[in-house]
Formats: C-alpha cells, sequence, structure tokens
C-alpha cells in the first residue's frame, strides 16, 4: 500500500498545479515578470531609437521677463512654441557676421506694423538682400513721404463685411483686413514717383536703355529719404530707404504686381523708361555665388519666397540656414506653402542645412524671432 506523503511523489496543491520540489515553475500559457536576486521585478526598457529623453517641461511666464527669456521658456514646451524656440536658435547662427542672409518679406507686412523691424535689421547689418513684392514697397514709401495706416474693422456695427467694405469704397478708404489706408495717399505716392524717382530712371534709360528692377527700389530709396528729411516726416523713412543709406540691394521681382508697377508701366507709356525684368539675375546670382555661408529668412511665400530660394540652383552651393514664418499648408502642394525639407530635395537648401518653419501669423512670430534673436546676439 503505498504512502501518500512520500516525499519522493510531486505534491499537488488545492487547485490542481503540480509543483516540483525543487521549486521550478511550468509555463502555464501566460508571460511571468522576471525577478531579480533581490526578489523585486526586473522591467527591461525597449529600445528606442529616435527617443529623446528631453522631459517636457512647463512654459514659465513672470512679470520683468524679457522676449529672449519667453523665447527659451518656449523652449520648455511642445508643438508651435518648441517650433519658435528652434526658429530663434537657427536665426541666431543665421544672423552671424560669416552668413550673407536673404530676407524674403511677402503679404502685407508693412500696412500691419512691420516696417521698422525691417528697417532695423538692415541698419543693423542683418540683411545684405531683401527680396519684397511691390505692395510693400508701395506702402513703406507712402509711409516715408508722410502717409499713415490705421487701425480699422472687419466688420461694422449692424452691417454686413460686404456692406461696410461699400461704405469704405464711398468714403474713399482702401481696408487690408483690420487695417484702412485713405485712398489720397496713392495719388501722393503717383505724385512721389513722377517728380522724384521716373525722371532719373528716364534719363538712364535714355542713355543706357531699360534699367534693371533693382535700380528702381535703389532710386526709391533715395527719393524716400531725401523727401522724409525735407518734409521733416514724423515717421522714418523705412525699409528702401534704409536699404539705400546701407548699399542692401532690393529685388522686387514681380513689382508688375503693385501700384508701384502699374505707376511705373504707366509712365513708360510716355517716356523712354523703361524695365528690364531678367537684368537683377546677374547680381543675385553672383552674391549668392560669392558667399561662403547663406542664410533665407522667408516671411510669408509668393513670388519673393520662389525667387529667394531659387537662386540657389544655379550656383554651387545652397543655403546653410532657413527659418519660414508662414501660415500656408503644405498640402496644397503650392510653393507658397512647401516645406524648407521639400526645398533641400530640389538643391535649394544644403543636405546638412538648419532650417525650420513656424506656422502662424508672421506679424506675431516676426517681431518675437527677431527680438529673441537679436537679444542673444546684442545682450
Amino acid at each position: 500500500m503505498s504512502d501518500d506523503s512520500d516525499s519522493g511523489s510531486e505534491k499537488r496543491d488545492t487547485d490542481g498545479e503540480d509543483h516540483g520540489t525543487d521549486g521550478e515553475e511550468h509555463d502555464h500559457g501566460s508571460e511571468e515578470p522576471n525577478h531579480g536576486d533581490d526578489g523585486g521585478v526586473d522591467h527591461h526598457e525597449p529600445e528606442r531609437h529616435t527617443f529623446s529623453h528631453d522631459p517636457i517641461g512647463h512654459a514659465e511666464v513672470r512679470a520683468g521677463m524679457t522676449v529672449g527669456d519667453l523665447a527659451d521658456e518656449y523652449g520648455n514646451a511642445g508643438v508651435g512654441a518648441a517650433t519658435l524656440h528652434e526658429a530663434v536658435d537657427v536665426t541666431e547662427a543665421m544672423f552671424d557676421d560669416d552668413v550673407t542672409v536673404f530676407f524674403s518679406l511677402a503679404g502685407a507686412m508693412v500696412p500691419t506694423g512691420m516696417r521698422a523691424i525691417v528697417a532695423d535689421l538692415i541698419r543693423d547689418g542683418y540683411i545684405d538682400v531683401l527680396v519684397t513684392t511691390g505692395a510693400n514697397l508701395t506702402h513703406d514709401a507712402i509711409e516715408a513721404i508722410g502717409g499713415k495706416h490705421h487701425h480699422g474693422e472687419v466688420h461694422a456695427e449692424g452691417k454686413t463685411e460686404r456692406e461696410h467694405d461699400e461704405t469704405l469704397r464711398d468714403e474713399g478708404v482702401d481696408r487690408i483686413y483690420n487695417v484702412y489706408l485713405p485712398q489720397e495717399f496713392f495719388a501722393t505716392f503717383e505724385s512721389h514717383l513722377r517728380e522724384e524717382v521716373f525722371p532719373v530712371l528716364e534719363a538712364d534709360c535714355e542713355e543706357e536703355g531699360a534699367v534693371s528692377i533693382q535700380r528702381l527700389t535703389e532710386e526709391l530709396g533715395r527719393a524716400n529719404a531725401e523727401i522724409n528729411v525735407r518734409e521733416d516726416v514724423d515717421e522714418n523713412p523705412g525699409i528702401a530707404a534704409a536699404a539705400y543709406e546701407n548699399d542692401v540691394p532690393i529685388y522686387c521681382p514681380a513689382v508688375q504686381d503693385s501700384v508701384l508697377g502699374l505707376q511705373a508701366w504707366m509712365y513708360s507709356q510716355t517716356s523712354a523708361f523703361s524695365l528690364d525684368a531678367l537684368a537683377d539675375m546677374t547680381p543675385l546670382t553672383d552674391i549668392a555665388f560669392d558667399a561662403d555661408e547663406a542664410g533665407a529668412f522667408v516671411v510669408g511665400g509668393g513670388v519673393p519666397k520662389n525667387f529667394t530660394l531659387q537662386t540657389m540652383l544655379v550656383t554651387p552651393g545652397a543655403y546653410d540656414y532657413a527659418v519660414q514664418l508662414t501660415m500656408d499648408p503644405k498640402q496644397t502642394g503650392g510653393l507658397s506653402g512647401a516645406t524648407l525639407d521639400e526645398a533641400r530635395s530640389w538643391g535649394k537648401l544644403e543636405k546638412n542645412a538648419e532650417n525650420v518653419s513656424v506656422y502662424a501669423d508672421a506679424t506675431i512670430t516676426l517681431p518675437l524671432v527677431v527680438a529673441a534673436a537679436r537679444e542673444r546676439l546684442e545682450g
């Protein structure tokens, strides 16, 4: 008769599970935690090849902070805040003395109040080449010779937006979103061009043939600066004047698409004045070709953006730094929304270029990025 308590037999617990006398655990179809020598559970971290061990911090704001302090706090956060902080980093590197900076300015940046920021960047040596629209140059000149833009409304009380704009039409006021411009300033601008700018260029054309668009912007800057002083205008002489006084060329590849272009065309109908649209290509390309390092600071999209970036297609190099401030989405497939990484595929940016795009209203991001970068460089 066998003995149930025989030590050589396997012991069976109340659940019917077999346990060997040597303490060996049997696999029951589920994964058990591993136990270390001290009896604790040994957790193994998965391999993370792209993971950055950099925990999100919570941005702090306090009285007395500088813009640079705020930009640093953005770096502790995520999403757009982190991107703007990165834009400050790239801009700081781009604004080095050894980097040739091409600044592309599109959109209604002058009438919305960004004029002095760009003019100061030129005066203080941070911009080597400016590529912009005829519209920005038009509004810049209007302010240089005594005109002003005004705060306005998108909607008027008791009226639809259309009714509001019809009223503005009757009152002789042009609207740029929530900015107003009295139309009489365009008449003043026309007189400025016909009396101070076009005659000088007409004389050049009579001797040399059509002049470049850059020559037009240079002469506009000279006239803006002179009238600003002569008439003791309260507003500063602005972007074109700063470029003229500091030998910074302004290229305006789509000048026809503006009041400045319309006035140039009208004047050309009764004079020898004419513009050569291709004449700027050689000097612009030469600047890019001779640059040891190059940076593109792109505000908005449109023709200025492409004209700035495509310059590198005919040079041995490409942009080493690039910052883009835009609201245009990439999904449309258009140039304005195209990412700077896409530009790398074309050879417009170096493979190892430092670049970042900030997707937000440039009237918000431009002052922040420029102020923070300048604080780091000059503080």
